[in-house]
Parts: C-alpha cells; sequence; structure tokens
C-alpha cells in the first residue's frame, strides 16, 4: 500500500465511528454532514479491504479487523496531536521546564535575579539557569538547543536563523569610590587621562567602549585589569582606581558599596541589549512565554 493514498482524517472517521458506533453520530461529533461521512467510511472499506462496521440492529458493529485497528489507530492520533501539531497548552502554573540563559556577568549580577525572582511567582517549578561563554560558543549554544536565549550584547548573534528584540539602550559612566580624593562632582578629560583606571577583559576581549577609545586615539593609564564584572566592586571601594562600566552595573555597585558613578567627559558610545534565539525554537509556547517575561521586565515600556 502506497502511504501517500492515506488520509489521516480518515483514521479520526475510524476512531469516532468506534467509538460512537453510529453514522449520524459520528458525524455531528466531527462536524461533517452524514453523506461525506458516509464517503469517508466507503474510501476506509476499499482501503483497508474488510467492511470494518456492520450494522447489528440499531447500531454499527466493528468487524474483528476493525477491533484489532482501533488500539493502533488511537495510538497514531495520539502521537500526531502530542508529538508532531503545534501544542498551545504550556501551563506555567503547573510546567517543571528547565529553561538556560546566556548572559555575561553583568547579566547574572542585574538581570538573573530580577527573571528569577519573577519565573518564582509565575511558574514556581521551573529552574533557571545561567551561563557564561565566549561569543564564539553563543551560536552552537543556541543551535543546539544547549542555551534557550541569549541576553545582552551580542553583535556576532545578528545574522540568519536568529531572531532578536531590542531590550533597553545603556549609556556608560565611570565609577568611583565615593571619598575619592581627586575627583569631585563631575569628571573632566583631563581629570579621565590622570586617573589610574581599572578594566574588565572578559575571555581576554575587548568591550565596546574599549573598541570606542581604540578608534578615538584615547590612552588610559591602565593599573589593575580583571576579567570579572564582580572584581570591579571591591576593587574600587578599596583603592583609587576608577572604572568605565554600563549604566545598569553601576546602579547595582552603589546598592552595594559605597560607590558613585559620574557621566564620562566624553560622547561615548551607547549599547543595544537584546534578546537573542534561534529559529528551531521561535514557535514553541514555553519559549514565547519565556520571551515574553524577559521582554516584560527589561523591555520598552
Amino acid at each position: 500500500m502506497d502511504l501517500r493514498s492515506v488520509d489521516l482524517n480518515l483514521l479520526v472517521v475510524f476512531e469516532t465511528m468506534a467509538e460512537h458506533g453510529s453514522v449520524t453520530r459520528t458525524a455531528e461529533a466531527i462536524g461533517l454532514s452524514q453523506p461525506a461521512t458516509s464517503a469517508a467510511l466507503a474510501r476506509l472499506r476499499k482501503l483497508l479491504g474488510d467492511p470494518l462496521f456492520v450494522k447489528v440492529g440499531s447500531e454499527m458493529r466493528p468487524t474483528p479487523r476493525a477491533k484489532a485497528l482501533i488500539e493502533p489507530v488511537r495510538r497514531i492520533l495520539t502521537a500526531v496531536k502530542e508529538e508532531i501539531l503545534p501544542r498551545g497548552d504550556f501551563d506555567p502554573a503547573t510546567t517543571a521546564r528547565s529553561f538556560t540563559v546566556l548572559t555575561p556577568d553583568i547579566g547574572e549580577i542585574n538581570l538573573i535575579p530580577k527573571l528569577y525572582a519573577r519565573l518564582v511567582k509565575d511558574a514556581p517549578g521551573v529552574c533557571l539557569k545561567s551561563m557564561s561563554m565566549p561569543r564564539n560558543a553563543t551560536t552552537e549554544a543556541l543551535e543546539s538547543g544547549m542555551a534557550d536565549l541569549a541576553l545582552g550584547y551580542y553583535p556576532d548573534l545578528q545574522k540568519a536563523n536568529f531572531f532578536q528584540q531590542r531590550l533597553f539602550r545603556n549609556k556608560y559612566v565611570i565609577v568611583l569610590r565615593d571619598e575619592h580624593p581627586t575627583i569631585g562632582s563631575s569628571l573632566t578629560m583631563a581629570e579621565f587621562l590622570a586617573a589610574d583606571h581599572v578594566i574588565v577583559r572578559p575571555d581576554g576581549r575587548a568591550h565596546l567602549f574599549e573598541q570606542f577609545l581604540l578608534a578615538e586615539g584615547i590612552q588610559r593609564k591602565v593599573k589593575l585589569e580583571v576579567s570579572h564584572f564582580m572584581a570591579l566592586l571591591p576593587s574600587i571601594s578599596s583603592t583609587d582606581l576608577i572604572a568605565t562600566v554600563p549604566r545598569d552595573l553601576a546602579d547595582v555597585m552603589r546598592q552595594y558599596g559605597k560607590i558613585r558613578s559620574l557621566p564620562t567627559p566624553m560622547d561615548s558610545p551607547i549599547i543595544d541589549l537584546h534578546q537573542f534565539w534561534h529559529r528551531r525554537f521561535h514557535h514553541d509556547p514555553a519559549h514565547i512565554w519565556l520571551r515574553k517575561i524577559v521582554s516584560d521586565l527589561f523591555g520598552p515600556p
């Protein structure tokens, strides 16, 4: 038998007929006319070479061949409904799904706590995992499903097969300790160049601000280089070093240390923060729900 000749709708008619034992009730249950239902049964009988349902009294009873097919047909239809057709039955309140988000340590400091707090409220069974990895590894992680989203500044993901949504724009600011001995309520370009700086190079790579300074020919006095933004707080709190960081990180640092922030003395670049995902998961109901949560929390009002 050529599978191309099998109409899946015929299996729906067969299962419904097996349940109701009546052409009239079958037609009503699946929304077909009686002639259309009878025609579908005729096609099934021809296809399978068996009467399938025979009238006994006022009911249509299954033949031995039809009885043997009832469970296999139900398994096929269940598999199609649950494993092939789009599912819209995602329930945040009952799900136990795990989500993995790629974000640098700035995101882990500023974004992940807020995201987790919202997930706990709306989906208490959800597990959240945050990962930081080199930018050249994020593409494979999202393609493979190892990660669901990437949150942050990922220019390498602005390419085919990836979706993106801009969340917010971030300015750069200067952070320094409250009692800095030489810098007051504002920062001039001369003071910026004379100050001792600490910079962050995650995975040894330069950030957008580093690239901006290089293009402008601006050289700072870099006295300390670290690989994690979390190292900035103790470094700045206990020394006269200053750092240039995204504004949202400065906001967090002020909460946990005697830190203040100042505008940069030059027109520094603006960072556009996005959420990125692979097209494989674009229509997944759980993924859609997660992206909506991220957009609600961090997107434009």
